[in-house]
């Protein structure tokens, strides 16, 4: 099958062109002009707010005009994760897709933006299908979703005039979600200073790659390894038993991500190598047997490295704490729902651990829990655990959930419509992962929202992919629902 073969063609067409332009995070200037360039092409209404959320109206097909307004939403940028031994730059370079032979399209060493690209392209392919039947259209587009949501917090009212709203950000066909988590972040700050390699010290370069990842709400309840966690079991024991000193020591990357990949430099005594080696090789054995079943594809190497004049280690003091911490710091799920089977209640992310200028080491959690007081309370757990280590703590704005309402018309309208389509019973979820419709209720309470989409794996991480099937019924889906809104 070659790309101009995938069906619908109208959304692998966008999807094709959304892939070519640029937009990470915080990054979405060339995409949103892509849209206001589409918005003249076609002759629709168009407008953008301050933070530069965008929205694009359709008016109804003939007879359909005394429908109510439907807003279909969806984030215009993509977590931007790559394998280790990729160059592909984020700011310039075009994702570079493939169709599979499993049936799945992926991305060459990197994310393939799926989430929320697959999104994002049904709009644009709905827009522009004047065949289609449907009341009015709005078509939101917010942006950076992934690193803090602040397109639908700066979101104002009347900016979209729909009392209905379909998310098109959820990753599993066949479910229809109808509640999400809410989440805080927490990065500690250690100050360092450095010192010197000791004479009579030999250096060892120590890495953790090949772990799946996976994003951190989604697949937290997954049991995959966690990089920086790894390194940290390693580096901890090891200070217990050598005399070792650290340098730069590095792992994860986004917030909402799973830790895949980590790094630590890492200065021994000569007279310790050998058990330095041992504890290594019990350590790298171990980790492969309690991963057997989530990550196969796990290494560990730890390689002797030459010693050069720029070396700096950290300070003995902040090395003990910040391991400390470390080692303490929980990660995973903490409860799962009482109401909801299945569904993660409560989780905590350890994302990441950057040296950064001036001497910083900063470290990076994600909170999540579809439970508000459950949420700040993991918070306060890991804030414990930096204050107990003296780090500077830092909360981020944090992002309510969105309570689950089991009798919502559009829940009901969209059920029928999938049994109707497909002859099967759809499933009725809530997701551990956030999304924007939490925010959403706080600007328009009026809304009565749903949020489904195609089956996207791994998201968040360079084994991220999209069933090509499953595109076909989210798109005979969403048209059979719009078809189907009355007043």
């Amino acid at each position: 099958m070659t790309k101009q073969e995938l069906q619908p063609a109208g959304i692998f067409k966008y999807f094709g062109d959304i892939c070519l332009i640029p937009h990470a995070s915080k990054h979405e200037k060339e995409i949103i002009h892509f849209l206001k360039s589409f918005a003249a092409e076609h002759g629709l209404p168009i407008k953008c707010d301050a933070a530069g959320n965008v929205l694009i109206s359709k008016p109804a097909s003939k007879g359909m005009e005394n429908r109510p307004t439907i807003v279909l939403q969806s984030h215009l940028d993509m977590v931007c994760e790559k394998n280790s031994s990729s160059n592909h730059n984020f700011d310039t370079d075009p994702i570079d897709w493939y169709i599979a032979d499993d049936g799945w399209i992926k991305a060459k060493d990197t994310t393939l933006g799926a989430d929320c690209g697959i999104g994002i392209a049904a709009q644009l392919a709905l827009l522009v299908d004047k065949s289609l039947v449907h009341g009015p259209i709005e078509c939101l587009f917010t942006i950076d979703e992934e690193t803090g949501l602040t397109g639908a917090k700066a979101l104002e009212s009347g900016f979209m005039t729909g009392n209905i709203l379909i998310n098109l950000d959820s990753e599993d066909e066949g479910e229809l979600f109808i509640g999400c988590a809410g989440g805080v972040d927490i990065v500690g700050t250690f100050d360092y200073t450095t010192e010197p390699l000791p004479e009579g010290y030999a250096l060892f370069q120590y890495t953790v790659s090949g772990l799946i990842g996976g994003h951190s709400g989604d697949d937290i309840n997954r049991g995959r390894g966690n990089a920086v966690k790894i390194a940290t079991r390693f580096l901890w024991q090891t200070q217990q038993a050598c005399n070792i000193r650290i340098g730069k020591f590095t792992g994860g990357n986004l917030r909402n991500a799973i830790a895949r990949e980590a790094s630590a430099l890492i200065a021994v005594d000569k007279s310790q190598i050998a058990a330095l080696t041992q504890l290594f090789e019990k350590h790298q054995a171990e980790i492969k047997i309690e991963l057997s079943f989530s990550d196969v594809g796990i290494q560990q190497t730890l390689a002797e490295t030459p010693r050069t004049t720029d070396i700096c280690l950290i300070d003995q003091a902040t090395q003990t704490r910040l391991l400390h911490c470390l080692q303490a710091c929980p990660h995973g799920v903490i409860a799962m729902s009482h109401t909801m089977p299945g569904l993660v209640e409560t989780s905590t992310n350890l994302a990441s651990v950057k040296f950064v200028e001036n001497n910083r080491i900063l470290v990076g959690t994600s909170q999540r829990s579809s439970v508000e007081n459950a949420k700040y309370n993991i918070a306060h757990t890991v804030d414990a655990v930096f204050r107990l280590a003296r780090a500077e703590l830092k909360y981020g704005d944090g992002y309510p959930g969105w309570a689950p309402n089991v009798n919502s018309p559009i829940l009901a309208l969209t059920k029928s419509a999938y049994q109707r389509l497909f002859h099967t019973e759809p499933e009725v979820k809530a997701i551990h992962a956030g999304l924007e419709c939490g925010l959403f209720l706080e600007k328009y309470p009026q809304l009565d929202m749903i949020s489904f989409g195609p089956t996207i794996k791994n998201a968040h991480s360079p084994d991220e992919k999209l069933d090509i099937q499953s595109v076909e019924k989210f798109w005979l889906l969403l048209l059979e629902v719009l078809r189907g809104v009355k007043s």
